[in-house]
């Protein structure tokens, strides 16, 4: 059972992501929080599997709120809830340490798959976000000194790899792409995330970014 926290500050909201999330057999709503500092406290006490976490708050917003928790637990998975595709907080919610990016608008299918995916320590990247943050990158201009000269400690495969994450590709479309096993793909993200000491996929692919590995077009 996946236990989750809701984080919005509309009542309504929190309402019908609880219905349609407890009507699922393997997610169970355990709370919910008004805004980013109850979301603090209620991980801490709860400690639930994935939290779905609103951006625009009163008292505490939920980038503030995701660097707290991420910060207090390195195991925490945010799930950053928007209304829009290209919200200007995405790119820094997920590199305050969130693991993925969810519309508010989304289905209760795909907003009950989202949270599996995060619950399962996958990234959770929506194309647009992918193309928001390659952009997000660009407009920065040079790549930073630290994450370049951190690729060099990777072997060329772990570098295709971390490459094809950054492009928002499960393990078994990288296995495809690859012509590997599905297990060979999970073992190279693991060592490439202990080798660059990143939390996730999320991490992983925002690191990319910053090196340069993708870019616009790439």
């Amino acid at each position: 059972m996946i236990r989750v926290l809701i984080v919005d500050d509309q009542v309504m909201v929190r309402e019908g992501f609880s219905v349609l999330l407890n009507a699922m057999p393997d997610i169970e709503v355990i709370g919910e929080a008004v805004d980013g500092r109850a979301a603090v406290r209620k991980v801490a006490l709860l400690k639930p599997d994935v939290v779905l976490m609103d951006i625009r708050m009163p008292e505490m917003n939920g980038l503030e709120a995701t660097r707290e928790i991420v910060a207090a637990d390195a195991d925490a998975k945010v799930l950053v809830l928007t209304t829009f595709d290209l919200d200007e907080y995405v790119y820094q919610a997920l590199r305050a340490g969130a693991s993925g990016f969810l519309l508010k608008d989304a289905s209760a299918g795909q907003l009950a798959e989202g949270v599996r995916i995060v619950a399962a320590g996958e990234a959770l990247l929506a194309p647009t976000v992918t193309k928001r943050l390659i952009s997000e990158f660009s407009r920065l201009g040079a790549p930073r000194a630290p994450a370049q000269e951190r690729i060099g400690e990777l072997t060329e495969r772990e570098t295709e790899v971390l490459v094809l994450v950054a492009q928002g590709l499960s393990n078994g479309e990288i296995a495809a792409h690859l012509v590997v096993a599905e297990s060979t793909v999970k073992t190279h993200v693991s060592r490439i995330l202990v080798k660059l000491g990143l939390r996730d996929r999320t991490q992983a692919a925002v690191f990319a970014y910053e090196a340069r590995l993708v870019t616009p077009g790439g």
